[in-house]
């Protein structure tokens, strides 16, 4: 079994709720303080227990002294790596913060190194997120969950002037999250927030499958009359997954029409040969009753921007939409059979019982040119030739 967390943010979430929610469901607080008191810096966590809109939930708040300077992502790196902390909570700390340079340098249209953190590069907050790590790393979680995110309704203000919720920042963090809708004004998901789910959250669900162990309430700072202000977090147990039979992946489509074969077709090829892990094309009718084409690519995580690149340039679309999936799948290796006119390669894939063999049609193709025979004859053959 692992262990697996859900974040239930049916109020939005900050840096601050998400430590007082996974300290109220168990988390270690002895080595939260620890590790923010190896940085050195001038900070003090404070835990409370406090009732939140009559129900009862864990505050932190961290006392800081407030600086006029701002920190950049190699300052907030050098505290991190500095600290006493277990690699996988550095790693972790690391991640937000990069994600959140990342958003800002998206925003500002700056290098990433160039970008200075504003209240986000704060001590109070490099506590809040290092807090975070610590408290994730403590509890053993490796399975992140979370559903729909409230972000609010209005404006905020921030140091470049009053701009409307979400702000630039966390909207980048936020892209392909989805989100709830909600009445009350003002900024309920903060950037850091939107940060720990971006470097977090391996699906969006709105109720788990999991035995649920724990679970705690993370308190906010502001009041609300129409719900409380609340971060719920589910601690439990999830059966583990093999990661050689599922990963995540980005479904890309967009829709096109007054655009001739031979293009989509030469798309298609470009993106297989940058590493699209399929690519096919549906016949649909548009608006106007126009016939058009849905073209759908399955793209790794790592390949997406650059599969959507080619998107846009080879087909002239004016959008593309994403989708992040996870998928289950066989083990899988390559394999070699004989036939009577040579030798063809071929991939077995297994899982519980399950086994498939599936020649490569280049290698059956090219032997059959060559030797005169049917490709059937030659599939056939080879699949006769592997012997389970």
């Amino acid at each position: 079994m692992a262990v697996a967390l859900h974040y239930d943010c049916f109020s939005g979430l900050s840096g601050d709720m998400t430590l007082g929610a996974l300290l109220d469901a168990g988390a270690d607080a002895d080595a939260v303080r620890s590790a923010l008191a190896s940085f050195g810096l001038p900070i003090t966590l404070h835990v409370n227990k406090v009732r939140k809109g009559g129900f009862a939930a864990t505050q932190v708040w961290v006392q800081a002294p407030e600086e006029k300077s701002h920190r950049h992502l190699p300052d907030v790196e050098e505290i991190l790596n500095k600290g006493e902390m277990t690699a996988p909570a550095r790693q972790l700390a690391l991640r937000i913060f990069r994600k959140l340079a990342e958003a800002e340098a998206e925003a500002h249209g700056m290098p990433l190194d160039r970008v200075h953190f504003h209240e986000v590069g704060a001590l109070d907050s490099i506590a809040d997120i290092a807090g975070v790590a610590v408290a994730i790393d403590s509890l053993g979680v490796t399975h992140f969950t979370s559903r729909s995110v409230v972000v609010g309704t209005g404006t905020v203000k921030c140091e470049h002037g009053i701009m409307p919720v979400p702000a630039p920042g966390t909207a980048a963090l936020l892209r392909g999250v989805p989100l709830a809708e909600t009445t009350i004004k003002g900024e309920l998901t903060t950037p850091t927030g939107a940060a720990i789910l971006a470097a977090t959250v391996q699906r969006w669900t709105e109720s788990p499958a999991m035995t649920v162990r724990a679970i705690g309430h993370g308190a906010g700072m502001k009041d609300f009359l129409e719900q409380p202000n609340l971060l719920r977090v589910f601690v439990g147990e999830v059966a583990a997954a093999n990661p050689e039979q599922s990963d995540r992946v980005w479904l890309l489509e967009t829709n096109l029409d007054a655009i001739s074969g031979e293009v989509i077709g030469y798309a298609i090829e470009r993106l297989f040969a940058a590493g699209a892990l399929d690519v096919y094309a549906t016949a649909i009718q548009m608006k106007k009753h126009r016939p058009g084409v849905l073209l759908s690519v399955l793209s790794p995580v790592e390949k997406r921007e650059e599969l959507e690149a080619i998107l846009f340039v080879e087909t002239g679309t004016l959008g593309v939409r994403r989708t992040m999936m996870e998928r289950s799948k066989l083990q899988r290796e390559s394999v070699s059979v004989q036939t009577p006119w040579g030798e063809v390669r071929a991939k077995r894939g297994w899982r519980e019982g399950v086994e498939v063999f599936a020649p490569e049609y280049e290698d059956c193709a090219r032997l059959a040119r060559e030797k005169g025979v049917a490709l059937r004859e030659v599939y056939e053959s080879a699949r006769r030739g592997h012997k389970p």
